[in-house]
């Protein structure tokens, strides 16, 4: 990608995104081939395929364990949702891979339940009932549709600065939040044991001498291999527990409307529907920084309306199953960074892994099995990564320019006061605080807006005094 200082350079529309250890295979290149398309070994796709589900795998088996702590499900009645998060995040990585009929960015991307889509769901089903949660996912994914040809009008809004920002309280939200999964709720039998926290830390501790001290496919798949240290570790610690893994059938098929039929409710879907615009500028900033990463050729901003479709497409199946909007990681993105594996047939392989996970009851079970301090401190330096990989963005800006300092600076306060501070906004209505506490839906809307009103207002820019 030939980069720009100025704020208003956007992807450039023939960007090829070549740069130095990140424009793929020079054999691919040479062949004309996108790094992104190249066809691997079935050994290479299976590896890194299960690489991806394993850092992955924390954010449904926490969605599930959420709703069924929260809604007091039966065991059964979480088994099952497990399968159905399982099954819709499967059918929605591989639409994302493939990209049929237009819905799927043909990027390797994987898709998972969103966290604050979770709260925001769970809000519903304990204010109403679970039949209009149900009907508030559905609602939300058709007004995807609705929005979108409006939306796409506005991704020249989105420039380096912008999304370098929005990298930032990417993993600044997701290491808080994984952080927290790593030692527990305060008060709760364990907080902060010394055990999990060290299992975390052997588990990162290890994702990194692997990657320095191994090489070729070895060193891709390091993150995998720390985990499976982390797991090893866990088990020599009694904190792993096999037994309930073989317990129950073997089989397990989704049903459709698990719940009854859900009960379709405007009102109390909304905030729902306004997160959806949310996402939809997460999924922006994710489609453009992985096209940046995989050496994507072409207009990276046409990727954008097939990657909203098929989180409108996995968000509809995810409804029909019984559970939240299933939108496009930014988890594995920070996998195809530290591994420089870019091949979306990669996550193909994770998708139908995945599906696997869903109809195969003991592996959903020994999914569920893995140790939450083990998986979230994989996820932490994953997320980590997504960061540095924001900052090397923001490397491209010109921050001499007033425009430049003050869209990273105001949007750095308005997302990380929320996310650093829960309760800043506590005080608000609780309408309010679904969008003023979502620190990267602010700090991103906020990044927009000052870069408009410096750089799409027509007024002149004042320069900085060196």
């Amino acid at each position: 990608m030939n980069a720009k200082t100025d704020s208003d350079s956007s992807i450039d529309s023939d960007a090829t995104f070549d740069d130095a250890g990140r424009g793929g295979d020079s054999r691919s290149r040479a062949a004309g081939v996108d790094p992104v398309d190249e066809r691997l070994s079935p050994g290479a796709l299976l590896l890194y395929g299960l690489q991806h589900l394993l850092v992955m795998a924390a954010a449904p088996i926490t969605a599930v364990f959420l709703i069924s702590q929260a809604l007091d499900f039966s065991t059964e009645t979480a088994t099952a949702l497990m399968s159905a998060t399982f099954l819709a995040c499967g059918v929605g990585t591989l639409l994302q891979t493939f990209g049929p009929l237009g819905i799927g960015a043909r990027l390797p991307f994987v898709q998972v339940p969103g966290g604050a889509p979770i709260v925001i769901f769970l809000t519903i089903a304990q204010t109403t009932d679970i039949q209009t949660a149900v009907g508030a996912v559905i609602l939300t994914a058709l007004c995807y549709f609705l929005v979108l040809p409006f939306f796409t009008r506005l991704l020249r809004f989105f420039p380096p600065i912008v999304i370098g920002t929005m990298l930032l309280l990417v993993a600044v939200n997701l290491i808080r939040i994984f952080g927290g999964l790593i030692i527990g709720k305060p008060g709760s039998e364990g907080y902060a044991a010394p055990l999990q926290i060290l299992l975390a830390l052997v588990t990162m501790g290890s994702i990194v001498l692997f990657a320095r001290l191994l090489s070729g496919a070895w060193q891709r798949i390091a993150v995998m291999l720390g985990l499976v240290v982390g797991v090893l570790v866990a088990a020599v610690a009694g904190e792993m527990h096999f037994t309930p893994i073989m317990e129950g059938p073997l089989i397990a098929l989704p049903t459709l409307f698990p719940f009854g039929m859900p009960h379709f409710d405007l009102f109390a879907s909304l905030p729902l529907i306004i997160f959806s615009v949310i996402a939809m500028t997460e999924a922006t900033g994710q489609t453009l920084a992985t096209a940046d990463i995989v050496g994507k050729r072409g207009d990276a901003r046409l990727l954008v309306p097939r990657n909203i479709r098929a989180d409108a497409v996995g968000s509809l199946l995810g409804g029909c199953l019984g559970t939240s909007l299933i939108i496009t990681s930014g988890e594995n993105i920070g996998i195809v960074r530290t591994t420089g594996v870019r091949s979306r047939y990669v996550t193909a392989v994770t998708g139908t892994l995945l599906i696997l996970l869903a109809l195969f009851a003991p592996l959903g079970r020994l999914a569920a099995t893995l140790p939450n301090a083990v998986v979230a401190g994989t996820a932490v330096i994953v997320f980590a990564v997504i960061g540095v990989m924001g900052v090397n963005l923001l490397r491209r800006v010109d921050f001499d320019r007033q425009g430049n300092l003050f869209t990273l600076a105001a949007g750095l306060a308005m997302g990380l006061l929320p996310i650093l501070v829960p309760d800043f906004y506590s005080a608000f209505p609780a309408s309010l605080q679904i969008v003023l506490g979502n620190g990267l839906a602010m700090g991103t809307v906020t990044a927009v807006l000052v870069n408009l009103l410096f750089h799409h207002t027509g007024a002149i820019e004042p320069s900085r005094e060196r």
